[in-house]
C-alpha cells in the first residue's frame, strides 16, 4: 500500500523484533490514516528538501510490539505518529543533525527529539505528527543506563530535564 509518493506501509510496519517474535504489525485503519498525515506532513516534506531517499528506522508499532520492546505506554508510534530517521551511515550527505533542524526550523510537528548521540549529531531523530502540533522539541540523553529527557533551546545556555 503507498501511504504517500516516496513511502509505503512496508517501509512503515517492517520490524526485525516483530518477525522474531512472531506479532502481526499491521495498522488499523485509523492509524493508516495517522500514517499518512504524517508521510505528507514530515516525511515529504524533508525528503523534497534534501532530494534524496529518507531513511526510517522505525515507524508504526502495534501496542504488543511496542510492550515487547519496552516503548512507552503512550508511544505516538502506535498511533501511527512518530517516525524515526536515521540517515548514519548513508552516502547521500544528509547527517541526523541536518534532519533534526530542517523540522525543527521549517516544519509544523507534534514532537521532535533529539536522541542520544553527541553535541553535534543525534544517534537518531525521533519527529510526532498530530493534531496537537506543540512543537516540543527535546534532547534524549542517558544516565546510568536510563534514558532522560531535557528541552532544546537552541543557545543550549538553559536546559530543564523534565523527565
Amino acid at each position: 500500500m503507498v501511504i504517500s509518493e516516496h513511502l509505503t506501509l512496508a517501509e512503515l510496519i517492517r520490524s526485525e523484533s516483530a518477525k522474531r517474535n512472531g506479532i502481526t504489525n499491521m495498522p488499523p485503519p485509523e492509524h493508516i490514516i495517522n500514517l499518512k498525515e504524517l508521510a505528507e506532513n514530515i516525511f515529504e516534506p524533508i525528503r523534497a528538501n534534501f532530494r534524496t531517499p529518507i531513511l526510517i528506522s522505525s515507524g508504526y508499532r502495534s501496542r504488543e510490539l511496542n510492550a515487547k520492546i519496552g516503548g512507552a505506554n503512550t508511544s505516538q508510534h502506535s498511533f501511527g505518529q512518530a517516525i524515526d530517521i536515521d540517515m548514519d551511515g548513508t552516502n547521500y550527505g544528509v547527517t541526523n543533525s541536518d534532519i533534526f533542524h530542517f523540522i525543527k526550523d521549517k516544519l509544523s510537528f507534534d514532537q521532535l527529539i533529539w536522541e542520544l548521540g553527541n553535541d553535534t549529531n543525534p544517534d537518531w531523530v525521533h519527529c510526532s505528527y498530530s493534531n496537537r502540533h506543540r512543537k516540543e522539541v527535546l534532547i534524549a540523553y542517558k544516565t546510568l543506563g536510563t534514558t532522560h529527557y531535557k528541552k532544546y533551546y537552541a543557545n543550549n545556555k538553559t536546559e530543564k530535564t523534565i523527565l
